[in-house]
């Protein structure tokens, strides 16, 4: 899946070895870096599923599989023009019976998601869990990939000027917070990019794990 998204910028210009969290000792500044990767998560609310036998039933004594996003890593690479991010996340799932072997599909979502709001690309999959003839538990490791073209990652150059122009004390424009000037805010909201992983719930596993 190739998504052509608008990268992460530095709220500040770098020297060196500067950290986030750095405190500049001339201007007394915190460095604050963004990277040109997607924020890697998981939404709140998707990480947990819970499937119920018979399916119509939310009692407790109906449930019959459960299963959790967990271990959720993510790696990011320069490929060419593009910047690649990888998520890596586990499955792990808990059956109510011990029975025979048996396989249960979950369906998860790999998003990439704009400004916070905006859904740019989305794909649906499905992680096999099996569980071995007496076995409760059951586990599996899911991959998915974004992929960031640089070319469409670049600010103005008026926006990058006015998030990371140096700022001292006395300075009148020092207190504005340049994210006050909705130009700006906007680019930046443009340009902010999340890679958001989570189980494909229905409308009434979205209500039971928000009631439970």
């Amino acid at each position: 899946m190739k998504l052509r998204l608008t990268a992460l910028l530095a709220l500040t210009m770098l020297a060196g070895c500067r950290h986030t969290g750095d405190i500049d000792e001339e201007t007394q500044g915190v460095y604050a870096v963004r990277s040109t990767c997607p924020i890697l998560g998981v939404p709140s609310g998707t990480g947990d599923i819970t499937l119920f036998n018979p399916p119509s039933s939310t009692d407790s004594r109906a449930i019959d599989v459960t299963a959790t996003v967990t271990d959720v890593r993510g790696t990011c690479q320069d490929a060419g023009n593009d910047v690649v991010s990888t998520a890596t996340f586990t499955v792990v799932a808990l059956r109510r019976d011990a029975g025979s072997a048996r396989q249960v599909l979950l369906p998860y979502f790999d998003v990439a998601l704009q400004g916070g709001t905006r859904v740019v690309a989305k794909q649906i999959g499905q992680a096999a869990v099996n569980f071995a003839a007496g076995d409760i538990h059951g586990w599996t490791r899911i991959q998915t990939t974004v992929r960031v073209n640089r070319g469409a990652a670049t600010l103005p150059a008026s926006v990058r000027a006015a998030i990371t122009r140096e700022r001292k004390p006395g300075d009148p424009q020092a207190a504005l917070d340049p994210l006050s000037d909705p130009a700006v805010r906007l680019a930046v909201a443009n340009a902010t990019f999340e890679h958001l992983v989570g189980f494909q719930l229905t409308q009434e596993q979205i209500r039971y794990n928000a009631t439970r």
